[in-house]
């Protein structure tokens, strides 16, 4: 089992050439950001063991992931995002979240001509709120350099009349004591984990991420001693796995998180090349290619029968630096997830098809990771 200690991430774990190649590239981040806004926020769909949900989610603008200022995760940009300073006060936290209330509402209110009752998730709050908050951050929501106890605690009671909160944290931040903040106003709470993989080589090497698959177990324990589930966060296609790696490499790493007790869902997210990261570099050399969408319908696909709630949300697909196709049948394929994410039904991806799927085809059966990729 991993013992990792936050404070000396690369000491002894063989990741000291990525994190300094990460260092150089996030050196080149120029922008600022504000500390009372926040980076995202955006309504949508989410499906849950409860039914499907209307959800908000909200990413904070925190000072940033410790893991990345060490050096960092290959595909993930989000830091270059974050604050400057390494901190964000209570008050700019606070100020964050009235954004994104704000948001809700203005957004309600523009929808409300066309809403009608028939339409409605069975899940909306009687004022017309989203019954789901998501949290998120530029690392982990539950690490109290990022979020202290006092604003997680006041968090948590802001949302305490809504009916389900999803928290995102790296295992090692993981307590029971900080999950009760949220059971204990009454929200069924779930813990978001970015696993990444279940394979451990895998999410070393190719996601430079520190922690075993140990660690994950250990976290889902302790939420479930706290009285709350658990969402493992899945990568397909890392830098330096071929297509075919990728997809295999999946398709059991959602049978393995299913397998744990406490894990109720597993998102599948398709990697996409987000700027200031070690797989932006690879895809300006012609070194990575993000993942076909015929690949995530595939895994999709393959693991409807798991133990566990499968979904993926392709980000920036049909574009060359998010997950895609040939073009033309991006859009469509696009739906059939959206679609099969909360009806779990694998006959949605009967309904599409391309003669791209042929080249696919080649891709999965002839490309190899030390001649990747074979087709852009």
């Amino acid at each position: 089992m991993s013992t990792p200690n936050p404070d000396v991430y690369e000491q002894g774990r063989g990741m000291d050439a990525h994190n300094k190649v990460m260092r150089d590239i996030r050196g080149r981040k120029d922008e600022s950001y504000d500390p009372r806004e926040p980076t995202r926020v955006w309504l949508d769909e989410d499906n849950t063991p409860d039914g499907v949900y209307d959800s908000l989610t909200i990413i904070l603008n925190t000072g940033g992931c410790r893991w990345a200022r060490a050096g960092g995760c290959t595909m993930c940009g989000y830091v270059a995002e974050s604050v400057e300073g390494g901190s964000v006060s209570h008050d700019d936290l606070m100020a964050q979240i009235d954004v994104c209330l704000d948001y809700e509402v203005d957004q309600r209110d523009a929808a409300g001509e066309q809403s009608s009752p028939s339409n409605r998730t069975k899940s909306d709050t009687a004022d017309d709120r989203a019954g789901l908050i998501k949290i998120y951050t530029s690392g982990s929501f539950l690490d109290e350099r990022e979020i202290p106890a006092k604003t997680r605690r006041e968090i948590a009671e802001t949302f305490g009349d809504r009916e389900r909160i999803v928290v995102e944290s790296l295992p090692d931040f993981v307590t029971r004591e900080k999950i009760t903040d949220f059971t204990e106003e009454g929200l069924t709470t779930d813990v978001a984990v970015g696993l990444e993989t279940a394979t451990d080589r895998v999410r070393s090497d190719c996601v430079n991420k520190y922690f075993d698959f140990a660690e994950f177990e250990r976290a889902a324990a302790d939420a479930r001693d706290a009285g709350a589930g658990v969402k493992a966060y899945l990568l397909l296609k890392p830098p330096f796995l071929s297509e075919s790696e990728a997809v295999a490499d999946m398709k059991r790493s959602v049978r393995k998180c299913g397998a744990v007790s406490g894990c109720h869902t597993v998102s599948m997210n398709p990697c996409n090349v987000q700027r200031h990261t070690m797989v932006e570099d690879l895809f300006h050399d012609d070194g990575y290619r993000p993942p076909w969408l015929w690949s995530a319908a595939d895994v999709l696909e393959s693991t409807a029968d798991a133990d566990v709630i499968v979904v993926s949300d392709p980000v920036g697909h049909g574009s060359d630096r998010g997950p895609h196709n040939c073009g033309e049948c991006d859009d469509r394929v696009q739906r059939a997830i959206k679609d099969f994410n909360l009806r779990q039904d694998p006959s949605v991806f009967e309904q599409v098809s391309c003669d791209c799927e042929a080249t696919w085809d080649v891709v999965i059966d002839r490309e190899r990771s030390y001649s990747m990729p074979l087709a852009r």
